[in-house]
């Protein structure tokens, strides 16, 4: 199976952070930041801010990278390289889409249980302005019915992130 190559951006003001209930497809059901896959053609912070755009309304400025993260999972069903942004600046108005159903949250007050399990685990490193490569390999994909269990994971602190 081939890597896919992903964006993940999260909005964070005012001691709040900017997440999105999926509403269709991988990952429904969960809380997540705002992203999607790299389209042929354009760079990778391009396709953050395009996702953005396109399940939150937003214009985003400023982006900044603070992670690379790879997921896997046990039946090989997925892979995917997540390239995983913040920015504390927008432009528009922020609204709900056929994809997400955006909302602010308290960052003492995430909605972990309804997250993806890794997120317990680089998202802090976000919050503190710390860059991180990591892996996480679950079981499986994580549905409503179901969710998914990290089997192995490694993060690791880093100076630069390229």
């Amino acid at each position: 199976m081939q890597k896919k190559i992903l964006t993940l951006c999260l909005i964070h003001q005012n001691g709040k952070i900017l997440l999105g209930m999926k509403k269709r497809r991988f990952g429904v059901g969960q809380w997540n930041g705002f992203g999607g896959k790299v389209e042929e053609g354009e760079t990778i912070e391009e396709a953050a801010i395009r996702e953005l755009k396109e399940e939150a309304g937003i214009d985003v400025k400023d982006l900044n990278k603070f992670g690379i993260v790879n997921f896997e999972f046990q039946d090989g069903s997925k892979t995917a390289e997540v390239h995983i942004f913040k920015s504390n600046n927008f432009e528009g108005q922020i609204v709900e889409t056929e994809e997400m159903r955006p909302q602010w949250f308290d960052i003492d007050k995430l909605p972990y249980n309804d997250m993806w399990p890794a997120d317990a685990y680089w998202l802090p490193l976000v919050l503190e302005d710390k860059k991180f490569k990591g892996r996480f390999y679950y079981d499986h994909p994580t549905t409503p019915e179901c969710a998914s269990v990290i089997l192995e994971q490694e993060l690791i602190e880093v100076e630069e992130i390229e």
